[in-house]
């Protein structure tokens, strides 16, 4: 590492409030992501728990930026990582709970979990969770959603903290859901929510749950290193027949590649860089705009700075 570099990290760090949770310097972050790609974040905060991070956030300097990322399951980190704080929420934001029909969790939980937290307490209505590989912060920041349900369905409220480290409490009409969309600012980070489901029956929950993870299975490359859905369906079409209409399936830029098995999907075939699978991306997005007159938007979340900037 060049000493340049080396005092830069550590500038950081000495800039930054002490903290009860974890803090460290040139954090990797390609093995946390699905991908296995990206440069490293220039610290890396991992709150000790809400108190933790609200004083963090109202104490750093103010020209330190803040980006939060989950299990990195639909995220794209580029090539010469990210500047400034990288937030990962960990064991003390991972909690859920069943009250009645409805789930309170964490914004750290993972979605698989809170689909069996809810299976385990008759609770039906959230087995689409089983089918979306990300943490319910993640899920709320795009409004996610599988086989037919969105966060927007099941959610009642959410809690978030502001780029000063205010609490709000957010009513399904505050967080302006859209199709692959939430309207909340972006500097928000997302601490909890408050899910509704309905009176169901065990065994049948766990069949449905068990259906979506069988079709998962059957038609997407879930055992592969890749980042998920990577283009949002345009109104009307399927992204997927758009890529698969202009002669995408398979397409390679160095080692990363459109998946045979799913062609709304990249993925890394052992050695792929960030600019690889991002250039890949590009260039079905102008295949499919010649052929269809359609502008394909990503769904994937690209973060950070390209090598070399």
């Amino acid at each position: 590492m060049m000493a340049a570099e080396l005092v830069r990290q550590e500038g950081l760090i000495a800039r930054l409030p002490a903290v009860r949770g974890r803090l460290s310097a040139d954090a990797g972050l390609a093995e946390i992501t699905w991908f296995r790609v990206g440069g490293p974040a220039e610290a890396m905060f991992r709150p000790a728990d809400r108190d933790d991070l609200i004083a963090f956030l109202k104490t750093k300097p103010k020209d330190v930026q803040v980006t939060v990322l989950g299990v990195g399951s639909n995220t794209l980190v580029r090539d010469g990582g990210i500047d400034g704080v990288v937030l990962r929420l960990g064991r003390g934001f991972v909690e859920i709970e069943a009250e009645g029909d409805e789930i309170i969790a964490g914004a750290g939980a993972l979605d698989v979990n809170v689909a069996q937290t809810a299976q385990m307490h008759g609770i039906a209505g959230l087995e689409f969770l089983r089918g979306i590989p990300g943490t319910v912060g993640g899920g709320l920041r795009m409004n996610a959603g599988a086989y037919g349900t969105e966060f927007k369905d099941v959610l009642l409220w959410a809690e978030a903290l502001d780029g000063q480290g205010n609490l709000h409490r957010l009513t399904l009409a505050d967080m302006k859901f859209g199709y692959r969309h939430c309207g909340v600012p972006a500097d928000w980070i997302f601490l909890s929510c408050r899910l509704k489901g309905r009176p169901g029956d065990k065994a049948e929950i766990q069949k449905r749950m068990d259906e979506i993870q069988a079709a998962r299975e059957g038609s997407q490359p879930i055992r592969s290193r890749t980042g998920g859905s990577t283009f949002a369906n345009p109104e009307g079409h399927k992204a997927w027949q758009l890529v698969d209409a202009a002669g995408c399936r398979g397409l390679v830029v160095g080692d990363a590649q459109v998946s045979e098995q799913h062609c709304n999907f990249l993925i890394n075939r052992g050695n792929a860089t960030a600019a690889d699978l991002e250039t890949l991306g590009e260039t079905v997005r102008e295949r499919v705009k010649a052929q269809s007159g359609i502008e394909l938007r990503w769904e994937i979340k690209r973060i950070g700075k390209g090598a070399g900037a």
